[in-house]
């Protein structure tokens, strides 16, 4: 296995940051694990003594307090998973545009500089909707089978086929306030890491999902149509036809794992090759109509209501072309969207309390 690292998670107490330390502690790699979190998310204090019996040194800190980093000591790698992962962030009237730029830009630079400093690798966690939303938002499509696909014989824009969007699609504005922070850190990122001389790479994630995921509609998807579901709690298709026929894709945390370990032990690569997507792609690819048949199915019947009225950066079809991760790194995701619901469902039962633990204060 991969030699002995010391990794910085931050977020650790996130789904995602959770999810990769579990992965990382259960890999054999030995890796010494060390996590920072601020624990102001819903749900994140469920995370800290699982991973405490994992063996991470968790630390209670905020990356957008530079002085909560002075007291970290040295480390090999850092996986940046912090970040207020809400598109809606900022435009919601529920929350700030400002503590969103210090959560996930801000905070960036902090991370930043701690590489700076050390001489560690910065892994940052990025998104989907970095790419522009007009082009993603008129694209044609078609329901078929309860699920909007590309229509055949359509003209797509550049960067875009029918297997996903590609990491050349276009980022420019608008991408969304959220959008707009993660992409203005993958750019920081990038040039702290040529001007420092300290490896970068940027995964560009689509939907990530699995047991735990904190349920809330902006945040996790799937987590929260499966609670809600099951608990038989009012949902409604919202946007486009009302139907349910918008398509994301899907990705279990962990599967990110291979990628990880290969680019902390991967040789240097061209700037162009820092960036790449990962995503359970077309296979994965799943929309809220056929979500809920799967929870029918799974929990027995329960009506979802319906609202055509679009809401903000809402896109129909969004599934995202790994293919450069695949060429680049071999890498492929393993969990099918089935076994990650399946996951997720089981999680369900066992914490009925799951939509009050991590709603909103």
């Amino acid at each position: 296995m991969f030699g002995r690292m010391r990794l910085l998670i931050t977020g650790a107490c996130g789904f995602v940051g959770s999810a990769l330390a579990r992965a990382i502690a259960e890999s054999g790699s030995r890796h010494e694990l060390l996590g920072l979190d601020n624990f102001i998310r819903p749900g994140s204090e469920t995370n800290r003594e699982a991973l405490k019996s994992l063996g991470m040194r968790l630390v209670h800190g905020d990356i957008r307090q530079a002085s909560d980093l002075e007291a970290l000591p040295p480390v090999d790698f850092v996986i940046d998973a912090a970040a207020n992962p809400s598109v809606l962030a900022g435009v919601d009237g529920k929350t700030s545009s400002r503590q969103l730029i210090e959560h996930n830009l801000s905070g960036t630079v902090n991370m930043l500089e701690f590489c700076k400093q050390h001489r560690s690798g910065f892994l940052l966690l990025s998104t989907s909707r970095v790419y522009s939303i007009p082009p993603l938002a008129s694209l044609t499509v078609e329901a078929v089978g309860g699920a909007f696909c590309p229509k055949p014989g359509a003209s797509f824009p550049s960067g875009l086929s029918p297997a996903g969007v590609q990491e050349t699609f276009s980022t420019a504005a608008p991408v969304s306030l959220y959008g707009a922070t993660k992409l203005a850190s993958e750019a920081l990122a990038l040039e702290y890491g040529e001007t420092f001389r300290f490896p970068v790479f940027v995964n560009r994630c689509g939907v990530l999902a699995g047991a735990g995921q904190f349920g809330r509609a902006d945040q996790g998807i799937f987590a929260y149509w499966l609670n809600s579901y099951l608990r038989r709690r009012p949902l409604r298709y919202i946007g486009f036809d009302g139907q349910g026929h918008q398509v994301r894709d899907c990705l279990h945390p962990r599967d990110l794992l291979p990628l990880i370990e290969k680019q902390l032990r991967g040789p240097a690569v061209a700037p162009a090759d820092r960036i790449v997507n990962c995503a359970g792609g077309t296979a994965s690819a799943m929309s809220l109509r056929q979500l809920s048949e799967w929870c029918a199915a799974e929990f027995g019947p329960h009506t979802v209501g319906s609202d055509s009225n679009p809401r903000p950066f809402d896109i129909p079809w969004m599934v995202l072309d790994s293919a450069k991760a695949a060429r680049l790194w071999n890498w492929q995701p393993q969990t099918s969207t089935r076994e990650i619901l399946a996951e997720i469902a089981k999680h369900a039962r066992a914490n009925p309390n799951w939509l009050e633990v991590s709603a909103p204060l």
